[in-house]
């Protein structure tokens, strides 16, 4: 006696002719004993199995909506014999031998011209379940079918033809384009002409030098030429971002018009934009190139009290400071005005930012502790701002005699200005600083120092400290911290010093 349909202990109810109902949105798939039962092979006559093919259902069949958004009509409509024929076979009890899978691969072949997209998709899918290979003939052709089928793809637009200029433009425009760019933008700059080279290119060419660190003669050289011929159009504010890449990256364009171009436009536009004036008098100070007209100016009561109201008053007032600095270590010949005392501010308070964010790559933690053993940590200090305003990344106090003195029973810092307050004699200690040289303080090519930091170096040793650079290539060469202390030991000895009971 048959069990009722749902009881429990029932076998599942078998498909009525070998047809598999889905729901609305699901695919058709056999269950896995089906499958195997096909791939275990036997006898089925090619009548049969071309009846199985192409005749349509006796019973209709449903498989739902598809995610090609079509419904088949009960009954399949006119071609649906290939599917619900596919899904017969799947399903049938007595198993298929492999010739009637090769006699099923060449009749759907010969069909598959006239199926539609849907059964064309089921076809492809119930063959690659009956283990049809995806590069033989049957799953290609009916991938070829597929491909047919679908909707021709509009032609992409061609790209307009850009012209020298133009694509100098869009390359610095795109934000990718950063690994290897010097050829192409020389390539691209070589070509452009002379009316295509606007402020807005020159400009996104300069930036992108500077932030990538990239000192590249030959397009700094086209800058300075551009600045130069382009003297009576550009105003201060354009001049600022044309001339951030040369102070950055260290560079004098051998333009011999370049100076004095700025000194003209300075003088012509210094009162309109006070921070665009100080910004080129920035990048002037790291090139040690101050012009002493655009100094007095700047350094005047009016100038000050100017910007003193406005929103950018306080870094105007560093970058002042700065350039003070500048004009006492640097320009002893200058007799013009200065900084008032009480206007000057800490040149560099707080890191800088690119230390900030790379200080987890920074060799400055190992450096501490190689010290930290082999001197002992009364005998250094780490991140001391010496005045007025520069960071040191290690200072030791020495004795005239080269032995480390602890440096709490000193007075670690050298007096600033040192012309007008000379050093005691009574205090004959000499200041040793340790300078991370690390591999983003160096221009892209790594071997010469960013401005900024050929600056801080070169005020740090006309005040009177010695300098004893840790350059990155020495540091990165050092295995482990044993060797490191090696390192730091003949770094230290050879400039003369000792240390402890032995000497170090």
């Amino acid at each position: 006696m048959r069990r009722p349909r749902g009881e429990p202990g029932s076998r599942a109810p078998r498909p009525t002719e070998g047809a598999t109902c889905a729901g609305p949105g699901e695919s058709w798939s056999p269950a896995p004993n089906s499958m195997l039962r096909v791939l275990l092979s036997a006898q089925a006559s090619s009548a049969r199995l071309s009846g199985l093919l192409l005749l349509p259902p006796v019973q209709p069949c449903c498989l739902g909506p598809n995610k090609w958004g079509d419904h088949r009509p009960p009954g399949g409509g006119p071609h649906a014999g290939p599917v619900q024929g596919l899904q017969r076979l799947l399903e049938q009890p007595p198993p298929v031998e492999q010739a009637t899978l090769q006699d099923l691969s060449q009749l759907i072949i010969r069909n598959c011209p006239s199926f539609d997209i849907h059964t064309i998709h089921v076809c492809l899918h119930l063959a690659a379940l009956l283990g049809f290979p995806s590069d033989g003939p049957l799953m290609c052709a009916l991938e070829q079918e597929r491909r047919f089928r679908l909707p021709p793809k509009p032609p992409p637009p061609l790209p307009p033809i850009l012209r020298g200029g133009q694509r100098l433009e869009a390359a610095l425009s795109c934000p990718c384009f950063q690994r290897r760019p010097q050829q192409h933008l020389i390539r691209s700059l070589a070509e452009a002409r002379p009316e295509e080279l606007t402020p807005h290119v020159m400009v996104l060419l300069a930036q992108h030098l500077a932030r990538h660190r990239l000192r590249e003669p030959q397009l700094l050289e086209a800058i300075a030429h551009f600045l130069v011929v382009q003297e009576a159009q550009l105003n201060s504010k354009v001049v600022q971002k044309l001339v951030l890449p040369f102070g950055r990256l260290n560079y004098v364009p051998l333009e011999q018009q370049f100076m004095p171009c700025l000194e003209r436009i300075l003088a012509r536009e210094a009162g309109v934009a006070p921070l665009a004036t100080v910004n080129i008098l920035m990048s002037l100070c790291q090139l040690r190139c101050l012009p002493f007209r655009a100094l007095h100016f700047v350094f005047s009561p009016g100038f000050i009290n100017h910007v003193s109201g406005t929103p950018h008053a306080l870094i105007v007032r560093r970058y002042l400071s700065l350039l003070d600095t500048a004009v006492e270590l640097e320009l002893p010949g200058y007799r013009g005005a200065r900084l008032p005392r009480r206007q000057q501010v800490p040149i560099f308070p707080q890191p800088l930012i690119t230390d900030r964010a790379r200080c987890k790559y920074s060799h400055k933690d190992i450096v501490a502790e190689g010290l930290r053993q082999l001197l002992g940590e009364e005998k250094y200090r780490q991140d001391l701002t010496v005045p007025p305003g520069y960071s040191t990344d290690f200072l030791l106090c020495v004795s005239s005699c080269g032995s480390v003195l602890p440096v709490r029973a000193q007075d670690p810092f050298l007096p600033y200005p040192p012309r007008s307050c000379p050093r005691a004699t009574r205090d004959p200690a000499q200041r040793v600083v340790l300078m991370l040289r690390e591999r983003w303080h160096f221009c892209r090519d790594g071997r010469v120092l960013l401005g900024s930091r050929a600056l801080r170096e070169r005020h740090l040793g006309l005040m009177g400290y010695q300098l004893l650079p840790l350059p990155f290539e020495e540091l990165e060469s050092q295995r482990g911290l044993p060797q490191l202390k090696s390192y730091l030991r003949q770094k230290l000895q050879a400039l003369g010093l000792h240390w402890g009971p032995e000497g170090g």
